[in-house]
């Protein structure tokens, strides 16, 4: 003896069953929104767990090493130094005014570009603990973002380094790093959600996402400051990673920021989070079988 399935909305009147059918899609999105948000509402009740897993990549990561991260100090301190003395020369500047720039710069560059690196392997590399345990899909966002944060930490000593040494310490003035580091850890997560999530379907994207990286160094100023592009400074603002650079940037230099910068960056942080949380929806629950 077999079963049937029936579809009790095909027996309906056809204005009947179109309003049955936009109800029931409704009532879907409203339940991937519901299970969107308690993902993650559980993942930030589960922070703890997420900085255990994020502290324990980093002891995994340098395993037998003697000095552990201090090598990605040693190594961004020794890249500092080196194109220090090669941009001051070519830029005609003195080291007093570049290196405390170029230190902060590219520490904070190194954070970025690595955030997004490993933010496109998020899920990926978390499959066997996605097929085995059912966890919130936000932890592995919060322990990609507590492992870069973890380095970026260990870096901070060579911006302290340098600031001691030609005594360029910022004012209090650097208090409005605050929001700065605040929108940094929101567009951090939802970058993190929204590429892990792109990557894990799409592994061709990850790539791609490297070499546009590689342009935004280039585009963006890192290694050279934004005065010396003259007139066309103006133009800097419609540069999402300046914006975002900037933000955090300025405020330790003591630099003012203009309106237009804080307005790219949370008009460019508005639209991530928009875009993640719409993918969020939507590929929650697919996200065990892209992996």
């Amino acid at each position: 003896m077999g079963y049937r399935r029936v579809d009790m909305t095909s027996a309906a009147p056809p204005l009947a069953r179109t309003v049955v059918l936009e109800f029931q899609a409704d009532l879907s999105t409203a339940a991937r929104s519901r299970l969107a948000r308690n993902d993650v509402l559980e993942g930030l009740r589960l922070w703890r767990l997420a900085w255990t897993l994020g502290w324990l990549d980093i002891r995994l990561r340098y395993r037998g090493s003697m000095l552990g991260p201090f090598w990605l100090t040693i190594s961004t301190g020794v890249m500092v130094l080196a194109l220090g003395a090669l941009y001051a020369r070519l830029f005609r500047m003195e080291a007093r005014e570049y290196l405390p720039f170029l230190a902060l710069s590219q520490v904070l560059w190194a954070y970025m570009s690595t955030l997004v690196s490993e933010a496109c392997t998020t899920f990926t590399l978390a499959e066997g603990v996605i097929r085995s345990v059912r966890m919130p899909m936000f932890v592995f966002a919060l322990r990609t973002l507590v492992r870069d944060l973890l380095v970026l930490a260990h870096n901070v000593v060579v911006i302290l380094v340098v600031f001691a040494i030609y005594d360029a310490w910022p004012g209090w003035g650097a208090l409005m790093v605050i929001p700065g580091l605040a929108l940094w850890i929101c567009d951090s997560l939802a970058l993190t959600v929204l590429l892990g999530g792109l990557c894990a379907r799409f592994r061709d994207i990850i790539p791609i996402v490297n070499s546009l990286m590689q342009i935004g160094f280039f585009v963006t100023p890192v290694i050279w400051k934004p005065a010396q592009l003259g007139e066309y400074a103006v133009y800097l603002p419609l540069n999402p990673l300046y914006d975002l650079l900037e933000v955090v940037r300025g405020p330790i230099l003591g630099e003012p920021l203009s309106a237009l910068v804080w307005l790219g960056a949370l008009v460019f942080s508005g639209l991530l989070c928009t875009a993640t949380w719409a993918f969020f929806i939507r590929a929650r629950g697919r996200l065990a079988f892209w992996v």
